[in-house]
């Protein structure tokens, strides 16, 4: 696993919204531009909060059956709390739910959402459901869902510290990921440090188009030459 960025680069990243991180990482031609980034199925439930910038601590839930009789509840796990603090902070938890009915249950509520952030967890996603809303958007922790539930049925832990698939987007531990109100992103780590120079460069161009629609001086033969200048 790749060491993490350091304080300073990772808050350059989040200062920058993931839409312009995205134009970023396509400057780079490290994948194509419609990977990477998870689809429409997962939610930002707090869009106004900032934008979430951490690497990925995995895990996998079910949350629709019962255990088997005489036993009422499944077994707490708490050992995953041991992988989860080897990743390096802050950390993101990505909950892939495995179940037949996806989000019949919710793994997040508002006391899992004080126990992850006590644990240096900067945001949650996953593609099932988040419940206790109202009191977990005072604690700006941003969370990234299918939907809500209110319920947290029979939730338990499958496993944790492998690959998962939410959002169409498959997250290995330890991947770097980006995400604000657009959606969540992944960020590849042989140019992360190198994101935030690329966006800014992106931004100066886009606000010469931007300031020339905005100006007097606006024609259409001008806009042609500013954006075959900007975007070739």
């Amino acid at each position: 696993m790749p060491a993490g960025l350091p304080p300073a680069q990772l808050d350059a990243l989040r200062r920058l919204d993931t839409c312009t991180v995205a134009n970023a990482i396509e400057t780079f031609d490290v994948r194509l531009r419609n990977e990477g980034y998870m689809d429409a199925s997962v939610r930002s439930i707090f869009p106004r909060l900032p934008p979430l910038v951490g690497y990925a601590a995995t895990v996998r839930i079910r949350c629709s059956n019962p255990p088997p009789v005489p036993v009422a509840a499944y077994a707490q796990r708490t050992d995953w709390w041991t992988s989860l603090l080897a990743i390096p902070a802050p950390r993101a938890v990505v909950i892939e739910d495995v179940d037949e009915r996806i989000g019949r249950g919710a793994f997040l509520g508002e006391v899992h959402a004080q126990i992850l952030q006590a644990l240096g967890c900067a945001g949650v996603i996953t593609n099932g459901a988040v419940r206790d809303v109202p009191m977990i958007e005072p604690l700006g922790l941003p969370l990234f869902a299918g939907s809500l539930a209110v319920s947290h049925a029979y939730v338990h832990i499958v496993d944790f510290g492998h690959p998962v698939r939410v959002g169409g987007l498959e997250v290995q531990p330890g991947d770097l990921l980006h995400g604000d109100g657009h959606g969540v992103l992944s960020i590849p780590q042989e140019i992360a440090a190198q994101i935030p120079a690329a966006a800014a460069r992106l931004l100066e161009r886009e606000a010469r188009v931007i300031a020339l629609c905005r100006s007097q001086d606006f024609s259409l033969e001008r806009l042609r030459d500013v954006v075959v200048g900007v975007f070739d």
